[in-house]
């Protein structure tokens, strides 16, 4: 469970992070790098590709700036995974609401 988010960072199972997280049922993968910082390609979902998720939720900044590229929506189309795009805070409050098998979370902690 996220405990909390703000501006640059996350506490998750009272943990804090300062950098990017993916998490993927449950399990943190800290320090997430995209090769276009704000914007998000399949490339760059590393182990969510990997796992069986049906939805996937990502945290697109604390002002949304990060943007959601059409191979990442085409991605999870194919593989019929629900993909939901919020602005940070708000994805965090979705993710704790849906948190279980099968969700995974991407999450921009800045901008």
């Amino acid at each position: 469970m996220i405990d909390s988010y703000e501006f640059g960072k996350i506490i998750i199972d009272g943990k804090g992070y300062t950098n990017d997280v993916i998490i993927v049922e449950r399990k943190v993968y800290p320090d997430w790098f995209r090769k276009e910082g704000h914007f998000l390609q399949k490339k760059d979902l590393g182990p969510i590709l990997e796992a069986e998720i049906n939805t996937l939720i990502v945290g697109t900044g604390h002002v949304g700036a990060m943007r959601v590229g059409e191979n990442v929506r085409e991605y999870c189309k194919e593989e019929g995974i629900k993909l939901i795009e919020l602005k940070s805070a708000e994805a965090v409050d979705k993710y704790n609401e849906i948190i279980g098998k099968g969700v995974a979370l991407g999450i921009h902690l800045t901008c």
